[in-house]
């Protein structure tokens, strides 16, 4: 197993670890009205970004599949990882619904490891697709015009 699986595969774990915390303990909450905001777009973006990649090419790990496409439709003309960013969304709506202070750490520690794992992910499809670098000037990584 080369460096750059190593580090995908770590990244991976943290990130469902992290995911593991913010949901614990499956408690019941009356959500709020911003909290179910936040749910409602992030499960919105998340199947939108589904939708427009195709089966098959989708990848957990943060490496290019061989037989994979770039996808510049859909969610991805805005962002370039909106999968990452419907979790980021899910993650806020979990803060916002419990206001735990451990949940908010959580939160900025998923962001972090989501950041790695795109940063990682890039560097594979920059060489995978070469018209990825283009692709990555024009369009931000997490949120539209901004990040």
């Amino acid at each position: 197993m080369t460096r750059f699986a190593l580090a995908g595969r770590l990244l991976v774990a943290a990130q469902f670890a992290l995911i593991a915390w913010l949901i614990w303990p499956l408690t019941p909450q009356t959500w709020s009205l911003p909290a179910l905001v936040l749910l409602g777009c992030a499960g919105g973006l998340g199947v939108w970004a589904i939708a427009h990649n195709r089966p098959g090419n989708f990848n957990i790990r943060p490496e290019p599949k061989a037989s994979g496409r770039l996808v510049t439709s859909g969610p991805y003309r805005f962002v370039r990882n909106p999968m990452y960013s419907a979790l980021l969304l899910f993650a806020a709506a979990e803060v916002v619904a419990y206001g735990d202070k451990w949940k908010i750490a959580c939160w900025f520690a998923l962001a972090l490891v989501l950041l790695a794992k795109a940063m990682l992910e890039e560097r594979g499809l920059r060489v995978h697709f070469p018209g990825y670098a283009e692709y990555a000037r024009r369009v931000r990584r997490f949120i539209p015009g901004v990040f």
